[in-house]
């Protein structure tokens, strides 16, 4: 049963006896049905799914040919978008399948040619009788194979019906059912049976209701009023820049391959905005993978008709729940329908990559293991806001608030916050990686998984594009809490847009040589009280806004990644500039730069060391060194001193103090005494924020939990956390030395360029 459809229009004759299985649950359907087939196959019993005579019908020994019906709704001839669709036609939408029974007569009263009659491939029973024992080995007899015809016969009508409305109302039907009707599937339950000591049909009925809390039951109605209903979170707020030349080439990749959408999650609305762009461009709508804290009604009972999978946060000791996953991932490989979930497990507070969780990419890996496909995409997709209504609270969860509860009346304060104009949001698809391709790349090693993990992030990074806002932040946090002119402001940005557009990195660098776009983002900032304005002296000043550097370093962080390894080597050519003495200042450079990379390497993603060592070289070139010419601690000194642009304190500084906080706090604790990780963490919060008021760490940024847990990370690999000896005491005490130093010298740096800063400034009416 494959994608032939058809209309009121005469049928293809037959050579052998028909039968309609049909799928109509109102009068008015039956009726479109009945008197099509009357015109049409005038000797064809018409059966529906359930009726008794299909089984029979089947069983007659005439091979008949099983001919699936079914009636498609189509929507108004003059409108394109749900969100301008009338209040009738909605309040149609908002049924499960199709318009309600009462809304279909009223429909057809008013425009006839919205309902038409879909025909799904034929097949003979005798093919469909022959599959059906290679899917279940048989099982359920006569009642299996007749529920196997019904399930085919859906399939085949939704295949049929993509024909008239589209790739984006790619959906399945009947997951559940199928799944446990697979005799593979029930060789895993059985397994999982003996292994769990249960009854057979205990386990089965487990796996069932699971599959049914799991399955997304998709349908085009509910993919339309889930878009209106969720349109005021984001329509209002952006314009969206798509990368729809990407989507193009996944196009292709799709034909053959499920494709597994792996976003950067910096808001709510991220989901919602990769869905619009793919439903806008008639792609397969994604498969949504979302915490169950989302669930609430309405979102819940809607959102899951539209292709959401509300997932247990927590299901490591539930066996039968993890078979469930696991087929449910094997189930839609195999059918190459698309995957989405959000890799960093959350949405990011700081404004870069969270590390990875690989829950839900382990249940993939298996799916191929499995044999379900030979392969799958994965698709790393960068998504950029202007501005974000929700940072203001991430940033205040980051000192310590509380995380607000998910649920209606959330929603409806989200809904408000989301209706003032937030700029631009645009979406970057990476380059395709194939998740076989990886794992061999990978290694059979304990650390497979981190492997395929950095390439994902790393392709997150590559395909993000430099904001308008990261860059106007990095320059505002740069001079601290001194205010700038507008032409000071250029003056500051104007090497790093050099430096960007050299590496050609994609962002609106160009807009930004522009003083009038400059100062549009300058206001905007200003408008979302990341940033302040003085205007009653002879010209505008701009600083950050008092209480909100954390706000404006979540912007800046977003460009980071393009910047750390500048960073890095400014650090490296310093220590190198230090220590004249050294028999090999290009090599002690190198080391440097590779301790930096560890210390770190809970921070950003960076590349295996022999790419490293290329992009290190590539930016020493960058700097004004040859290739070939001997590096002396002379050279590695005029090198700094001539550079036109140093971000290593812009970069760095507030994850190196953070890191100096926790190594503080480690420091000060007795090595024999196991510590409460987040009793710790909550320590580090009051203790930085002292810190910052008694100016002895450089600002309110570097007051994050986010990145406070990042240094326990880093400290835990560095077995500087379990309790032990005096061992414990000393290596804390080197570890808070290391990033002393370290922290030291990006001061030295910033010194040097506050200097140069100083004469910009001057230079641009100061």
């Amino acid at each position: 049963m494959g994608d032939t459809i058809i209309g009121p229009i005469d049928a293809p004759t037959a050579t052998s006896p028909e039968v309609l299985v049909v799928e109509a649950c109102t009068p008015t359907e039956r009726d479109l049905i009945s008197r099509w087939a009357a015109a049409t196959h005038p000797h064809a019993p018409v059966l529906e799914h359930g009726d008794p005579g299909l089984a029979s019908r089947l069983e007659r020994g005439d091979d008949v040919l099983v001919v699936p019906v079914r009636v498609t709704w189509l929507p108004p001839t003059n409108e394109d978008d749900v969100t301008t669709t009338a209040g009738g036609n909605l309040i149609a939408l908002l049924s499960p399948r199709h318009p309600m029974s009462i809304a279909q007569k009223w429909i057809l009263r008013r425009d006839p040619s919205r309902a038409m009659v879909t025909v799904g491939e034929p097949a003979a029973a005798s093919t469909l009788r022959a599959e059906f024992r290679a899917e279940t080995g048989g099982a359920g007899g006569r009642e299996g194979f007749t529920a196997f015809v019904g399930r085919r016969a859906t399939v085949a009508c939704d295949r049929a019906e993509r024909a008239t409305i589209g790739d984006r109302y790619k959906v399945p039907r009947l997951v559940a059912e199928q799944i446990t009707a697979s005799s593979r599937s029930r060789e895993r339950i059985a397994e999982l049976a003996k292994r769990l000591g249960r009854p057979f049909d205990d386990v089965l009925a487990e796996i069932t209701d699971d599959l049914h809390e799991l399955a997304a039951v998709q349908s085009p109605p509910a993919i339309d009023a889930f878009r209106a209903l969720m349109g005021p979170l984001h329509r209002k707020a952006w314009t969206v820049d798509a990368d729809v030349e990407g989507l193009d080439r996944l196009r292709e990749l799709n034909r053959d391959h499920a494709l597994v959408f792996l976003p950067s999650h910096r808001s709510y609305a991220d989901p919602l905005l990769l869905a619009d762009v793919l439903h806008r461009n008639n792609f397969p709508p994604n498969h949504v993978l979302g915490g169950i804290n989302m669930a609430f009604w309405p979102l819940g009972p809607l959102g899951k008709r539209a292709g959401v999978i509300f997932i247990r946060r927590t299901f490591g000791k539930d066996e039968v729940y993890k078979l469930a996953v696991r087929e449910y991932f094997g189930y839609l490989v195999a059918k190459r329908f698309n995957l989405e979930w959000y890799f960093e497990g959350g949405r990011t507070r700081t404004g870069k990559l969270r590390s990875p969780r690989f829950g839900l990419l382990r249940y993939l890996v298996r799916a191929i293991e499995d044999g379900h496909a030979d392969d799958v995409m994965l698709v790393p997709v960068a998504i950029v806001y202007d501005q974000l209504q929700e940072v203001g609270m991430m940033s205040a969860e980051q000192a310590g608030a509380k995380k607000s509860a998910e649920g209606i009346g959330w929603f409806a304060r989200y809904v408000r916050e989301q209706s003032h104009d937030a700029g631009t949001a645009r979406v970057r698809f990476g380059e395709p990686l194939s998740l076989r391709k990886a794992l061999d790349e990978a290694g059979q090693d304990s650390h497979q998984l981190d492997k395929v993990a950095f390439q994902i992030l790393d392709g997150i990074n590559r395909a993000t594009p430099v904001s308008a806002t990261a860059l106007v932040t990095f320059a505002l946090l740069d001079v601290g809490d001194r205010a700038v002119t507008l032409d000071q402001v250029r003056a500051i940005t104007a090497p790093l847009l050099d430096y960007l557009e050299s590496r050609g990195l994609a962002g609106p660098v160009a807009d930004l040589r522009d003083a009038a776009a400059l100062n549009r983002t300058l206001t905007a900032l200003v408008k979302a009280g990341v940033a302040t304005c003085f205007d009653g002296g002879l010209e505008p000043v701009w600083s950050v806004a008092s209480g909100h550097h954390r706000v404006a370093a979540f912007y800046r962080n977003g460009a980071l990644h393009h910047l750390v390894n500048r960073a890095i080597l400014e650090l490296a050519l310093t220590r190198a500039a230090e220590e004249p003495a050294a028999p090999d200042v290009m090599e002690t450079a190198w080391a440097e730069a590779l301790r930096l990379r560890d210390l770190l390497k809970f921070e950003f993603f960076f590349a295996r060391k022999s790419r490293f060592s290329e992009e290190m070289a590539a930016e020493l070139q960058a700097f004004g060194w040859l290739p070939g010419q001997v590096l002396s601690a002379e050279l590695a000194a005029d090198l700094i001193e001539r550079a036109p642009l140093l971000v290593a304190p812009g970069t760095l500084r507030s994850f190196v103090d953070a890191q100096l906080v926790v190594a503080d706090r480690l420091t000060e604790r007795s090595p024999r005494t196991a510590l409460d990780r987040d009793a710790f963490l909550i320590e580090c919060v009051g203790y930085g924020r002292q810190l910052v008021l008694q100016r002895r760490i450089h600002g309110g940024e570097s007051v994050s939990r986010t990145l406070f847990e990042a240094a326990w990370e880093l400290a835990a690999n560095r077995d500087l956390v379990d309790p032990g000896g005096d061992d414990v005491k000393q290596a804390r005490i080197a570890w808070r030395a290391e990033i002393t130093e370290v922290r030291d010298r990006i001061d030295r740096i910033a010194a040097a360029y506050a200097n140069r800063l100083e004469e910009i400034l001057d230079g641009n009416g100061a």
